[in-house]
């Protein structure tokens, strides 16, 4: 997490204003949000590129094309250590536009009302559930009564958390908070070896603010929370992905490029050693062997000490037939001989 969010701080944020979006499902639709990598993906493109339109319509200056910046958090728990799907977006306050003479421009949108909100909430709730419906996941009668449902029909919204550009300690505890994981150590208290209680800052179901469970409840509700493998649990979106064309131009501010560092060459020391161990193993001109490999003549060391691994016996032969080539008096096969164990 520490690593992340500094990361994510120094070299993917620019100095702007950062506001995060919170978007929660129904109980109905959270399990395959969890399950179903295809239809998490799908919720989450359909939140940002509404959240986007809404942000281009905030800036009249801004083209058709202008795009924003988010990073996007999946939790997928919630209070008391519950299992809750739900998505934290970051996204910069405004929209990046660019330009035919290869420059970036930035358009700071205005603060959303609760107009605004209310249509990305309406906008949200319509296309998802429309989605679900064309791929088989609600019955077109459930997802008509999921979408007259009072109260937003389960769908919650909320962007009422923004950071000002100059804030950085405040987009690095936003960051925390996004990217923590799913219990605190601080918050464990043990009453006995056969009961451990967790209290949470936030109330649970039913407003408990602590729950008892034993050692083997406790082994199930974690494992319950873990992620499926081969899963990111945050992501980047439109100027702030790896392959955007507006990735370098956005990030303007010194402090949050990224500096690519060249990988360090090879050892020289060793290449006039491959090159007449090379030629010493074989003529100039001979074709190179390409059917089974022939058995080395350097007899194997009896035991590989701890200082001996086979990448170093390798440099250590080639060593041995560089200096054999080099003197005539020397066998043409020489014995390595072992180190002793450490």
């Amino acid at each position: 997490m520490v690593e992340t969010v500094a990361h994510l701080a120094d070299h993917v944020f620019p100095r702007l204003p950062v506001r995060q979006w919170v978007l929660s499902v129904p109980k109905r639709l959270r399990d395959h949000l969890q399950h179903d990598p295809t239809i998490e993906t799908l919720a989450l493109r359909i939140f940002l590129s509404i959240v986007e339109q809404v942000l281009r319509r905030a800036c009249p200056a801004a083209g058709p094309d202008s795009r924003i910046g988010a990073v996007a958090f999946i939790h997928c728990f919630g209070a008391l250590l519950k299992p809750h799907e739900h998505l934290h977006c970051l996204v910069i306050e405004g929209v990046f536009e660019a330009y035919t003479s290869g420059t970036a421009t930035f358009h700071e949108s205005r603060t959303p009302d609760q107009k605004w909100l209310d249509e990305v909430h309406a906008k949200v709730r319509r296309r998802l559930l429309r989605a679900l419906t064309r791929r088989g996941v609600l019955e077109p009668e459930d997802a008509e009564a999921m979408a007259n449902w009072a109260h937003g029909g389960g769908f919650s919204l909320d962007a009422s958390v923004r950071i000002e550009g100059t804030d950085r300690p405040g987009l690095e505890r936003l960051l925390r908070y996004c990217a923590r994981p799913a219990f605190a150590l601080e918050r464990w208290r043990e009453i006995d070896a056969e009961h451990l209680v967790y209290e949470s800052l936030k109330p649970g179901p039913g407003g408990s603010i602590s729950l008892m469970l034993t050692p083997l409840e406790l082994i199930e509700r974690l494992a319950a929370l873990i992620p499926p493998p081969r899963r990111h649990r945050h992501r980047y979106y439109g100027v702030l992905a790896a392959n955007a064309r507006l990735r370098g131009r956005s990030l303007r501010s010194p402090a949050c490029r990224t500096v690519r560092r060249r990988q360090p060459r090879p050892s020289q020391s060793l290449r006039p050693l491959r090159q007449a161990s090379r030629q010493a193993g074989r003529p100039r001109g001979q074709r190179k062997h390409r059917g089974k490999r022939k058995r080395s003549s350097v007899a194997p060391p009896v035991a590989l000490g701890r200082c001996c691994s086979r990448g170093s016996m390798r440099s250590f032969r080639w060593s041995v037939h560089a200096a054999a080539a080099g003197c005539e008096s020397s066998p043409s096969s020489p014995t390595p001989v072992p180190c002793a164990r450490s």
